[in-house]
């Protein structure tokens, strides 16, 4: 992972941007959002496969694709997070997103998400892209905690998390309703003195991951 080269945000100096780093991984790329993905965005969003079992509907509109780039601006702007675009080196292609959202810096948490598209599964993507995600979070936020959910359903993006070292925490019960389907969540946590990064082991993670959310 190519770390970022600032010093660590603390609280003290919390009231300014935070840039969304550009990271790089054996075989991916983690970058800003850019308005050249927009085809690419909307293709993931609204596929319904895809959207399984993610926390809000398809996208019916081209123009939720600009407010999510805007979004993804605005975050970096309030030093709240970073939304990144992940591209697979050896072609180029987009295979989803990944974002680290809801910095409290009095909690020192935040939240992890993720989302993929269905030609990414089953390559061990989503566990390569969240470990650097984490190791870039806990060197420049000063993280102590990090949180994500995921959909009961959803075993095989239970297992990312749990590969990555987060603690299975709780069950939020029928806290979703999408498309007027109600679910459960677990609920997964992530403390820094159990962070063990490993990224050469993560090349290896073959689990079909098709999301997890974060409360944004």
């Amino acid at each position: 992972m190519k770390k970022a080269d600032a010093s660590p945000i603390t609280k003290e100096n919390m009231n300014m941007p935070l840039p969304t780093p550009s990271l790089h991984t054996a075989r991916l790329r983690l970058r800003p959002f850019e308005d050249a993905d927009a085809d690419d965005l909307f293709a993931l969003h609204t596929n319904p496969r895809v959207l399984r079992y993610w926390d809000s509907p398809a996208w019916s509109e081209r123009a939720t694709v600009e407010k999510f780039i805007k979004k993804c601006r605005t975050t970096a702007e309030e030093g709240s997070g970073a939304r990144l675009a992940v591209d697979r080196v050896c072609d180029g292609a987009f295979i989803g997103w990944c974002s680290l959202s809801g910095w409290n810096p009095d909690f020192r948490s935040a939240s992890l998400g993720y989302i993929y598209t269905d030609a990414a599964w089953g390559h061990g993507y989503a566990t390569e892209v969240a470990c650097a995600v984490l190791g870039w979070a806990y060197d420049t936020l000063d993280l102590n905690r990090v949180q994500a959910e995921t959909d009961t359903r959803n075993v095989a993006s239970a297992r990312v998390l749990e590969k990555l070292g987060f603690l299975r925490e709780g069950t939020l019960r029928e806290d979703c309703i999408v498309n007027g389907e109600v679910s459960d969540s677990w609920i997964y946590g992530l403390l820094r003195r159990d962070w063990r990064p490993s990224p050469e082991a993560d090349d290896q993670e073959k689990a079909v991951a098709a999301g997890a959310s974060s409360s944004e």
